[in-house]
């Protein structure tokens, strides 16, 4: 049985790639693979620029300020990334869903994937669990997976720096008076 590969795990795909941009066609292919996605192709140097321009655009739905506006952008994405849903069995490992046309360049793959997969993550588990990190010097993004929905940072080094900024912070302002 395959679980349904659009959805958590193909939103954090995302992430890792826009947070940390593949450079070569090679790495590409090796960090699609690592989180799950069976790579059928040779990735190229344009797959590279195809997924460059693609997390570009999946970067507004994340900054989007509404939940009509962050569904409007992914509307799009999801209008040129997706096609009819089919049943595949094309890694010989088990019927599962795709959401994009047979035999497509890697670069086209990821649209679909990704587009499809940060609908699924955001109409499962809220409209609000994609976000930017909160600390202060910090642009990475995050899918919030959290049980409460409260995650605020890209992850703990973040959070705890974030922390000890607040706490001292207080702390001057205490001595202050």
């Amino acid at each position: 049985m395959h679980i349904n590969p659009y959805g958590e795990y193909a939103v954090q795909l995302g992430v890792s790639l826009f947070n940390s941009p593949p450079m070569t066609p090679a790495e590409l292919g090796e960090r699609c693979a690592g989180g799950g996605l069976v790579v059928d192709t040779v990735p190229s140097d344009a797959d590279l620029v195809d997924t460059a321009a693609f997390l570009a655009e999946w970067a507004t739905v994340v900054d989007a300020e509404t939940d009509v506006e962050r569904a409007d952008i992914l509307n799009g994405l999801l209008a040129r990334a997706s096609a009819y849903p089919r049943l595949t069995n094309h890694a010989g490992d088990g019927w599962h869903m795709h959401y994009r046309d047979p035999n497509i360049p890697l670069g086209s793959v990821l649209r679909a994937l990704v587009s499809v997969g940060t609908a699924l993550h955001l109409t499962g588990r809220g409209m609000n669990r994609l976000g930017r990190c909160a600390a202060e010097d910090c642009v990475l993004v995050f899918a919030d997976v959290s049980r409460t929905g409260r995650q605020r940072y890209c992850g703990t080094v973040c959070s705890n720096r974030d922390a000890v900024r607040r706490h001292r912070a207080r702390a001057t302002a205490g001595h202050a008076h």
